[in-house]
């Protein structure tokens, strides 16, 4: 028998191979949504709220079939992603394995995604350098000596009609960021009344890289924003109530010109829990809006409160201007060739000291303890008006290679007029609705006293002749009535029949020249 010697032959074996994922990747606004194989989703928001490379805070939506789970998670920290991966394979029925590759895919596309939108945010906010040409232009408007005259016709060039006070103190504070205390503006008004639209109008005079807009703010949000992330910029919100939870910091970052919080978190090296400490340094220009006719007082009284024209006239205005719109227009230049001619012309203007060799001259109210603030505004206001004129002004060597700019008594005039119709009308607590319903209560006591021949305290009026002739909604005419009442310009009888009253009008026309109490101040002519 003969030995066979051939070895048996095996059959060849392969390594399944592992089919590829079909991932598919889409971003629907602040939402990114990433599929795999069709079969598992997920959901990502809060992607854009991420603004450092050190951190990827989202909360994710996963979902297979009809099964979801829901958490919040930090992707860059190993502990938190296997944590949310058991859960979720938990949560679908799904090995571990695949949850695990879709997170590793979701974290590496996530990663290059915020790094994308923080070198567009970067890049946003990196000074941009005009040509030769446009500084040219911009400092031929800086060096203008009806500089003053010119803002308000680029405002009203821009659309924005009226509000001439209110247009120059925003215009003027927006560029007091450059000084070490700078403005801070609060505009009141009702709903629709137009302060959003004077904010904007404002704002879209200054650079962008200079100004940092939000609807809203948390309490510890402005704690870190980066140390010099604020520093000489705008801080516009548009409405005062998104602030109310970071209404402490503002109040500490206006007044002191930094904040810092210690906060306790975990040490990237060994894991255990430590101090660290926050810093964000100013000055910061604070731009505020609120329809709320009682603003929260300590925010109030760091800030010039702006009360917007709500009168007729002003309507009229602003429908002729809405109706020009529609029109072919005519204008030699577009508002936004005006707007980038006033943003180059913000980046000429330097962070210069102000002198005021009169300064110990100037006078100002002083009956109440809120005026020690607004003394300081007042002299950051002309502060403000010799900075916009610093090409215009007499440089003063300060020695050791330092420059300042002198202020002059122009300069005084024109802070004078602006503190006294911007200021002097918050003094009484009005609010622009009540103030009108109070003048035009004044001209139907003295029309009544004319045609009646009797003396203005004699002249009595109902509800009923105020609504009838001045149009006026019940509710809104008994809001504003009573707050005439209780500051006592109005006084309310009773008739003695049911609940029928008759008013009497005490107020006796002080500031119809729109400067409603005189602030003291001194007359720029006697100022040596």
């Amino acid at each position: 028998m003969i030995k066979s010697t051939a070895q048996p032959v095996r059959a060849k074996t392969t390594k399944p191979t592992k089919k590829k994922t079909d991932v598919v990747l889409e971003t629907k606004g602040d939402e990114v949504h990433l599929s795999f194989d069709g079969q598992r989703r997920y959901r990502i928001r809060g992607l854009e709220r991420n603004h450092s490379s050190q951190q990827l805070k989202v909360n994710i939506l996963a979902a297979r079939d009809e099964l979801v789970h829901l958490d919040t998670l930090d992707l860059f920290k190993a502990r938190s992603r296997n944590s949310f991966i058991k859960a979720t394979a938990s949560e679908l029925f799904t090995d571990n394995e695949i949850i695990k590759r879709d997170i590793g895919t979701m974290l590496l596309r996530l990663e290059q995604l915020q790094h994308e939108r923080i070198e567009t945010a970067t890049q946003n906010q990196k000074p941009v350098e005009p040509t030769a040409a446009e500084k040219r232009i911009a400092m031929k408007l800086l060096k203008d000596p009806q500089l003053i005259d010119r803002i308000l016709e680029d405002f009203d060039a821009c659309g924005l009609a009226g509000e001439e006070t209110n247009k120059l103190v925003c215009y003027l504070a927006c560029v007091s960021r450059r000084l070490d205390n700078p403005l801070a503006l609060l505009i009141q008004s009702g709903s629709a009344a137009g302060k959003t639209t004077l904010m904007d109008a404002a704002l879209s005079f200054v650079p962008d890289e200079e100004q940092i807009r939000y609807s809203a703010m948390t309490g510890q949000s402005l704690y870190y924003m980066g140390e010099t992330n604020m520093k000489h910029k705008i801080l516009a919100i548009s409405e005062e109530e998104g602030v109310a939870q970071a209404s402490y910091a503002l109040k500490l970052l206006q007044s002191d010109g930094q904040l810092t919080i210690a906060a306790v978190g975990k040490n990237n090296s060994g894991g255990r829990q430590s101090t660290e400490t926050y810093t964000v340094e100013g000055p910061v220009m604070m731009f505020l809006t609120t329809t709320s006719e009682h603003p929260d007082p300590e925010l109030q009284n760091r800030c010039i409160t702006l009360r917007v024209n709500e009168s007729s006239d002003q309507t009229t205005e602003i429908h002729h201007r809405q109706r020009a719109s529609y029109l072919r227009s005519k204008r030699k230049r577009s508002p936004e060739e005006i707007r980038v001619l006033h943003q180059n012309a913000q980046r000429l203007i330097g962070s210069l000291p102000v002198i005021m060799p009169w300064a110990d001259q100037l006078t100002f109210r002083h009956d109440q303890t809120r005026m020690r603030r607004d003394n300081a505004k007042y002299l950051s206001l002309i502060a403000s008006i010799t900075l916009l004129h610093q090409h215009q002004r007499m440089v003063v060597d300060l020695g050791s290679g330092k420059i300042a700019i002198e202020a002059t008594v122009e300069d005084v005039e024109l802070a004078n007029r602006l503190i006294s119709e911007a200021m002097g009308q918050s003094l009484d607590d009005l609010l622009p609705q009540s103030r009108q319903l109070l003048v035009l209560i004044d001209d139907l006591v003295n029309q009544q006293s004319k045609t009646r021949k009797i003396d203005r305290t004699h002249v009595r009026f109902t509800q009923r002749q105020l609504r009838d002739t001045f149009g006026w909604g019940d509710y809104q005419l008994r809001r504003h009535l009573k707050r005439l009442i209780e500051l006592e310009y109005v006084l309310a009888h009773r008739t003695g029949y049911s609940n029928g009253r008759q008013y009497q009008l005490l107020y006796d026309g002080q500031g119809r020249d729109g400067q409603s109490f005189l602030l003291g101040l001194i007359d720029p002519s006697k100022l040596k």
